[in-house]
């Protein structure tokens, strides 16, 4: 059984979650998706923090969440109207509920003040409505008395109040899933005087009590302000595990539905904000005992486990790889190689490891939505303080990456989103002088291409002024005056550290810091990344990442007498081109000419050093690979040897980054092969760029 400190890690993981649907939801909304079910979702998902919270004394973090929930239950209610200034007060009070979780997990408390301010600005633009039941509310820990009796302490009623009587019967599915009679009467009697009545008549003697069953049932009568609709959603997420009767003084009995609708908007299959103390691989598990499983509706049974025990899996999964690629080479060695069976056995032991590696990779696999989600505040906060008026859109958000990747990519990401809103976006007011639509639009996608995935943050901004950045270059002493630069070596000064375009120092940028912490974390990661550039109509950004960091398909060649491999995902083909095929070009470069496109040609053991020119019988076999960026190179190579899983192993801990080398991999034979970075071997340096010389070989 888990410990309390256990529980409330689990309810933060589950705030997480909620969180983030309770974003999606408003934005849902902001967008004109005013239906029922969208509004209910962000209610609900404010009041299961609310009753979260509440389970574990966070009495602050319960007053807020309440007071927010009276304001979108009046939305839902329809007393109040989506307006845009509104809906902006409910995106600010969704910020700062984030941070008053945040601030709970790390045992602390956000200013009191603050929240006072943000509740005072929602409900001014909702018109003052939640004030009243505010007044009212009073979070009290919960008294027991007696083995079946609860006691509540009456609390001071306001002038209109009716009687309301309610009888609360759960199923034995109610428990099998967690839900607790306490918490429920807790939250239900918390804001008014009421009077609780145990009914123990169903109880059976001892010799037929069933500790499975549930036999127990409540009466509740409450003097209360609250509509029947409010009652009734303090029990919302125990629907169709309990008989639920309610009944006002001068009306006739309400009954709580069946069964509610599976609520997909307020689950989120993969937790991501804030890191939690004891990070988990979680889904939810069942809404209830009654739930068929063949019947598909509610989520589907899941476990948490801890993230460390899903790390030990992926680095014993690696070890199984390279065992069995060394098995694999000893019998293939051993006199008595060639039996059918031998084969056999081979091949089926090659098909499990793979499909052991596929489903332990889908673990670790977490779609990019949750950290795209937290985008959507960053571009709020720096639009307010740029005094600008921006909105995000997003692409690909079920793009899934390795966890690794997902948490080491939201620095990265923050400075991007927030250089794009600073820098990129013009003014509201010379967007339209320029007949631009005031509000800038900044796109986050994510896509996986060549066994890559590849983010991109594009806003439709004034571009890059290269002559300005050139000029600023020039007074820092990083260019000389007389240098001769292309747009990309310009763009690429963006970079360097201590490098700013900007003219004043701001919240959001000015100090030089920014641009270069981004490169050097995705090259931490084993990526790259590009900027593109239209004055006048925008910048583009490009990150290209890894897609896993434990195996993958690669093709093992040899070239300069040196095994180095190649991912499989990259590529495009393999041939042995015919002296015609073979280009000048200049007096350096060489390009090869397959079936009408010429491609960049080099030769993979020069550019990385490992020869100086070409000999008779090298370089024969042309291997054409994606580059990364819409375009192929030609790699020349001297053999082929095979193609075999590989596990990725990292070499920036120990040699910092080698242009043109990705990571390396231990073969099956025990030697150490390097694996290949294709985009790096054709990109301008000292060391990648060297192509094959035109009279080289001939």
């Amino acid at each position: 059984m888990a410990g309390p400190v256990d529980l409330k890690d689990i309810f933060f993981v589950e705030a997480d979650e909620l969180l983030s649907a309770l974003e999606e939801g408003l934005r849902a909304i902001q967008t004109g998706a005013q239906e029922a079910d969208t509004v209910n979702a962000v209610f609900r998902a404010v009041h299961s923090i609310k009753g979260g919270a509440g389970a574990f004394d966070l009495k602050a973090l319960v007053g807020f969440a309440h007071r927010f929930e009276t304001v979108l239950d009046a939305l839902r209610a329809g007393q109040l109207s989506p307006e845009p200034a509104l809906l902006g007060a409910l995106l600010h009070a969704s910020d700062h509920l984030a941070d008053m979780i945040s601030a709970s997990r790390r045992g602390g408390a956000t200013d009191p003040e603050v929240d006072e301010r943000v509740i005072a600005a929602l409900e001014a633009h909702a018109g003052g409505g939640g004030q009243k039941e505010e007044e009212a509310f009073v979070f009290e820990p919960l008294a027991l008395d007696g083995p079946f009796g609860m006691d509540f302490a009456p609390i001071p009623a306001s002038q209109v109040l009716r009687r309301v009587t309610l009888t609360f019967r759960p199923h034995a599915g109610a428990f099998a899933s967690g839900h607790d009679p306490a918490l429920l009467m807790r939250d239900l009697c918390g804001t008014a005087p009421c009077e609780v009545t145990l009914d123990p008549s169903a109880l059976p003697d001892p010799s037929g009590f069933d500790p499975g069953q549930s036999y127990l049932s409540w009466t509740v009568v409450l003097q209360t302000e609250r509509t029947d609709r409010q009652l009734l959603a303090i029990f919302e997420f125990i629907e169709g595990s309990c008989d639920l009767v309610l009944t006002a003084e001068g009306q006739a009995p309400a009954e709580a539905p069946p069964a509610a609708p599976p609520r997909a908007a307020a689950q989120v299959a993969a937790p991501f904000a804030t890191p939690s103390p004891t990070p988990v691989a979680k889904l939810s598990p069942p809404a209830g005992a009654a739930a068929s499983p063949a019947s598909g509706a509610g989520p589907r049974p899941t476990i948490r486990v801890d993230i460390d025990r899903v790390d030990r899996l992926v680095d014993i999964l690696g070890e199984l790889v390279i065992h069995q690629a060394m098995l694999t080479e000893a019998i293939e060695q051993s006199p008595g190689f060639g039996s059918v069976d031998v084969d056999r056995s081979l091949d089926q032991l090659r098909q499990l490891s793979r499909q052991i590696q596929e489903s332990v990779m889908a673990i670790r696999a977490q779609p990019v939505k949750p950290l795209f989600d937290r985008m959507h505040r960053i571009v709020r906060e720096a639009s307010m303080a740029a005094g600008k008026s921006a909105r995000l859109v997003t692409e690909g958000e079920a793009t899934e990456v390795d966890k690794t990747i997902i948490e080491r990519l939201a620095d990265p990401l923050t400075h991007m989103i927030r250089n794009a809103v600073d820098h990129g976006l013009e003014k509201p007011a010379r967007r339209e002088e320029i007949g631009k639509p005031s509000e800038g639009v900044i796109k986050l996608s994510a896509a996986h291409r060549s066994g890559r995935i590849v983010i991109t943050v594009q806003d439709d901004g004034a571009g890059i002024d290269r002559e300005k950045v050139r000029q600023i270059a020039v007074d820092k002493g990083l260019v000389a005056a007389n240098a001769d630069l292309s747009p990309q070596e310009i763009d690429a000064l963006l970079f360097l550290p201590g490098f700013s375009t900007a003219s004043e120092i701001s919240a959001l940028s000015g100090r030089g810091v920014g641009m270069d912490v981004v490169r050097s974390e995705i090259a931490g990661l084993g990526g790259r990344v590009g900027i593109a550039s239209v004055r006048g109509q925008g910048t583009s950004l490009t990150v290209s990442l890894p897609l896993t960091l434990a195996v993958l398909d690669g093709m093992v060649f040899e070239a300069a007498g040196q095994t180095l491999v190649l991912p499989v995902s990259t590529i495009i083909e393999t041939l042995r081109p015919d002296p015609g095929m073979r280009h000048s070009l200049g007096q350096t470069d060489s390009v090869l000419d397959v079936r009408g496109r010429c491609l960049p040609l080099v030769d993979v053991g020069m550019a990385l050093g490992f020869r100086r020119s070409l000999k008779p019988g090298e370089g024969e076999i042309v291997v054409v690979v994606e580059r990364g960026d819409d375009g192929a190179i030609a790699l020349m190579v001297d053999g082929i040897r095979d193609q075999r899983q590989v596990v990725i192993k990292g070499l920036e801990a120990n040699y910092g980054q080698i242009a043109g080398i990705a990571a390396a991999t231990v073969l099956g034979d025990g030697s150490i092969a390097l694996i290949l970075d294709p985009t790096d071997l054709a990109v301008t340096g000292p060391v990648a760029s060297r192509p094959v010389p035109p009279l080289a070989a001939e």
